[in-house]
Formats: C-alpha cells, sequence, structure tokens
C-alpha cells in the first residue's frame, strides 16, 4: 500500500513516499481506511530527532499518530463502515490504512467533516483543557501566543466564546490578518515593542490570562506584563525552550506538565469539540506525496490553521466555516 516513510533522521526531506505492507489487526484492533492524517510541530521535532519528550522511533518508520477515515475490518463487526478519528500510537498514519486499538477510536458525527473531526480531537482537545485549567471567562484579558496556530485559533475562540478580550500574538502579516478576522486584536511579536501593544490593548493592565506556546523570549517577555493575580498557562516551546517562571511569584503559573494530565480526559473533550459549533481553521492541506512540503510548512511557521495530510480526493475538501478565512467566533 501507499505510504510514506521517514529513512534517517533530518529534514523534511528524509520524508519518501513508497509502499509498505499492509497493517494486520491484532486482539482489540481495526483497520481503518485514511481519508486524512493528522500533522503536528511535535512529529517535526521527532522527524529531526531533536525531540526531548518523545522515544526515538525506530527506522525507518511511517510518521502520523492520528488519523481519520473508515473502519474496514474488526473483530467486533459493529465498527465496521464506521467513520472514526483513530490513534495510531506514535507512528503509522501517513499511509492508506492504519491499525488502530479499539480503545483509541472516536466516533465521528454524522454532520462532522473527518478534516474537523481531526482537528477537533488533538488540537482542540488541547485547547479546550487550557482553559478550563486556565479557568477563562467574561471579562478576562486573555493573550493567545502562536494565535494563527492550530492551537492558538481554538484558543481564540474559545477565550472568545468564553466572553474574553483577546490579544492574538502572531509574526507576519498573514497570520495578523487570520487572527483578526477569529475577532482578536492582533499583535506582531516579531516588533521589539509587542509588548507594549499588548498593554496598550489592555489598557496599560496587562492580560489576565497568558497561553504561552512558544516559550523563549517571547515567554519570557509575556510573563513580565502578565497582571498581578493573572495566570501564565504554558503548554509548548516552539522556540526550544520553556519559559522559565521563577521571576514572578505574584502569578499562578499553570505549567507544562499539566499536559501530562490531559490523557485520561483527552476522548470527554474531544467528543465536547465535536459537538459542539466551535471549528478549527484548516489553512493548508497537502497529498501524501507532498507530506515532505507539509513538514516544511509547519517546521518553518508559514503554515496557517490545521495542516492535514489528505490520502482520497473525495474527502479532500474542509467544511466552508473551517477555512482560514473564516470569521466564526
Amino acid at each position: 500500500m501507499r505510504a510514506v516513510q521517514v529513512i534517517r533522521f533530518g529534514g523534511p526531506e528524509v520524508l519518501v513516499p513508497g509502499d509498505v505492507p499492509e497493517p494486520v489487526a491484532g486482539p482489540g484492533e481495526v483497520i481503518v481506511d485514511v481519508a486524512v492524517a493528522s500533522l503536528t510541530f511535535v512529529e517535526t521535532q521527532i522527524r529531526r530527532g531533536t525531540d526531548r519528550w518523545h522515544e526515538r522511533p525506530r527506522l525507518p518508520y511511517v510518521p502520523g499518530g492520528l488519523v481519520a477515515g473508515t473502519v474496514s475490518a474488526a473483530e467486533n463487526p459493529a465498527w465496521l463502515g464506521h467513520r472514526v478519528v483513530a490513534g495510531t500510537g506514535e507512528t503509522g498514519g501517513f499511509a492508506e490504512r492504519a491499525a488502530a486499538r479499539v480503545d483509541d477510536l472516536l466516533p465521528v458525527p454524522d454532520d462532522l467533516t473527518l478534516s474537523d473531526a481531526i482537528a477537533l480531537c488533538s488540537d482542540g482537545s488541547t485547547a479546550l483543557g487550557l482553559t478550563e485549567q486556565a479557568r477563562v471567562t467574561r471579562g478576562n484579558r486573555v493573550l493567545v501566543e502562536a494565535a494563527a496556530g492550530c492551537v492558538g485559533t481554538l484558543l481564540v475562540r474559545l477565550a472568545r466564546a468564553a466572553g474574553a478580550r483577546v490579544i492574538g500574538a502572531a509574526r507576519g502579516d498573514r497570520k495578523l490578518d487570520l487572527v483578526r478576522r477569529l475577532g482578536a486584536h492582533a499583535v506582531d511579536y516579531s516588533e521589539p515593542d509587542w509588548t507594549d501593544r499588548v498593554l496598550e490593548a489592555t489598557g496599560g493592565a496587562g492580560p489576565t490570562v497568558v497561553f504561552d506556546g512558544v516559550g523563549g523570549p517571547i515567554g519570557r517577555a509575556a510573563l513580565a506584563i502578565t497582571a498581578t493575580g493573572g495566570r501564565f498557562s504554558v503548554h509548548g516551546a516552539s522556540s526550544g525552550e520553556v519559559t522559565s517562571t521563577g521571576g514572578r511569584r505574584d502569578v499562578e503559573v499553570i505549567g507544562i506538565e499539566q499536559l501530562f494530565n490531559f490523557g485520561p480526559r483527552v476522548a470527554g473533550r474531544a467528543e465536547r469539540m465535536m459537538a459542539g459549533r466551535i471549528r478549527p481553521v484548516i489553512g493548508q492541506t497537502f497529498p501524501l506525496e507532498r507530506a515532505a512540503d507539509a513538514h516544511a510548512a509547519v517546521e518553518n511557521r508559514t503554515a496557517l490553521g490545521k495542516t492535514l495530510i489528505y490520502l482520497t480526493d473525495s474527502r479532500s475538501q474542509p467544511a466552508t466555516d473551517s477555512r482560514a478565512g473564516s470569521a466564526m467566533p
């Protein structure tokens, strides 16, 4: 069957299309005919061999830890023909078919596209968990870093739905335009005075909640302007460095370790997101054979919203309200 393999650790060029053996379902597993596969920034770092949080896969490997499609083989015939989002572990998704445990399946509602479903199951459940942990409520002043990414756009939408005033920090005109279409005040954090712009947008008081997915100098600068008594929520370090938060004793820091406790609640939060009105931004899609280009877009920070790999043409279009131009709250 068609697949893409990582043949060595390195840049996007190590992703090579080819043929691999068909997966075989073991006890308690199903086979999913893959329509769409998810891609995350962390997976680009696993491919490079630089990620510190996951064990290196054994080479060669098929990347992709989350897929959406239709169950084509199962011990339990009740699953046959069902549209699902399926966790494959950390590998196996960039292929025409993938094996997944029944425990790692989530049925997709009939009125939801597979594109939206896969984004809501991964980034959506994460964004919902972060907003719940940070206790975002009406009247909060919320700063979202990397606000044009998939988690960022969903954080913007969730915070606005909670009644918060949102400032989205991103880099470059395309991303800032998207942040504005989502209904947030946009600030370019590549500019040296970007924190002054955030303070101006909050009337000089600073944000009461910060979602820090960047870390490094950006994270430290955001922490410095967080309002006294505010919450500083860390969920990523795309800069390569987790924000050091020891300098503020008057701010509640919700550390990156919060993510380690999300596991037991991922399925429930994913189901809530799929059943709700908020939809992800599907910014760009690639066919399987261009998986290297998809990895490059995510790794080089040129992507908007969610980046997806499509295996079938017939299901390649996301819902209209999910596209990058949507201003749906």
